[in-house]
């Protein structure tokens, strides 16, 4: 159990913001969650379900508003929104954070934590990344695809280390998750990138499963190629790849249950906003800005931006 008082605050409870809290709340911490609509009504009527194949747990009581509900001061809070919420996330925050409240964006798109410092320069805001494989299935149930929960977080100047980022590993671990923080998160939440994009850009192009991508064959090869470009990437960006982002990831996708497909895959396939822009559109934009030429993801984007 956890043994200090932090207050966290997780700002969207679908599958990222929901495997979070409820690893922080297993771990006895103090855990409000923001969410809206029919998933927020059916969490505070009934509490929020993880169901799997083979179990089914339940956050119940849980302390779940909306951002003009909310009205405590946190001192942790987690980012777990598409990117086109951020906006409005950010305004939220900046009305309820304390010169000591941290945030760590644990969003899908590469670069966010900076991009928040800017718009909340009197707080410390971290970048931060997560391997799991969730989703809504229906208001107030969330989907398990999976065992993993890996949380990746750290400040992209490691002077900027604070104690409490310590205790928040301690409670995520102490709640079943792997927690890392990070020494190099540049490093590391490119390394997440890669995967999550490549697979969207491949998913969404092709309109194949991740089982799909397990077989030899033009999918897989376009999977692993969008990685080598990423390599390719972050060279001339001057980030150091520690592992193989090919070998990473096609183990990643090999370890998924064949049916499953991204959220983004099931949001763009039924016409609803994604976060596109930032997880495929930009790769193209970022090799132009390095002086790079990654012909497969100008291929696929122009694809994607014509449909």
């Amino acid at each position: 159990m956890t043994n200090n008082n932090l207050k966290y605050l997780v700002v969207g409870a679908g599958g990222t913001g929901a495997a979070i809290g409820r690893a922080l709340t297993k771990a006895g911490a103090d855990v409000s969650f923001i969410a809206r609509g029919a998933h927020l009504e059916a969490m505070k009527q009934h509490g929020l379900h993880f169901i799997s194949d083979d179990d089914e747990y339940v956050l119940k009581p849980i302390k779940a508003y909306t951002m003009q509900e909310y009205k405590d001061t946190p001192d942790i809070i987690f980012v777990c929104v598409k990117g086109y919420s951020l906006d409005d996330t950010i305004s939220f925050i900046k009305g309820i954070a304390s010169s000591n409240t941290v945030v760590i964006p644990i969003l899908n798109i590469y670069g966010t934590g900076e991009r928040m410092q800017e718009s909340l320069p009197h707080i410390l805001v971290t970048d931060g990344c997560i391997y799991v494989a969730t989703h809504i299935e229906k208001p107030g149930y969330i989907r398990l695809s999976g065992d993993i929960l890996r949380v990746v977080y750290g400040t992209r100047d490691l002077a900027d280390n604070r104690p409490v980022l310590k205790q928040v590993h301690d409670d995520l671990v102490a709640g079943g998750a792997e927690a890392i923080l990070s020494e190099d998160i540049r490093r590391d939440a490119l390394m997440k990138y890669s995967y999550i994009s490549a697979q969207n850009a491949c998913g969404i192009y092709y309109d194949v499963t991740a089982g799909e991508i397990q077989q030899s064959g033009k999918y897989r090869d376009c999977f692993a190629n969008l990685n080598e470009e990423i390599k390719i990437l972050a060279k001339a960006m001057g980030i150091t790849l520690i592992e193989d982002p090919v070998k990473i990831n096609l183990a990643i996708i090999d370890s998924l249950k064949p049916d499953m497909m991204t959220s983004m895959q099931r949001d763009f396939k039924a016409g609803k906003q994604t976060e596109i822009d930032g997880i495929i559109h930009a790769v193209p934009r970022m090799a132009k800005k390095y002086n790079v030429t990654l012909p497969l993801y100008e291929k696929i984007s122009n694809a994607l931006k014509s449909k």
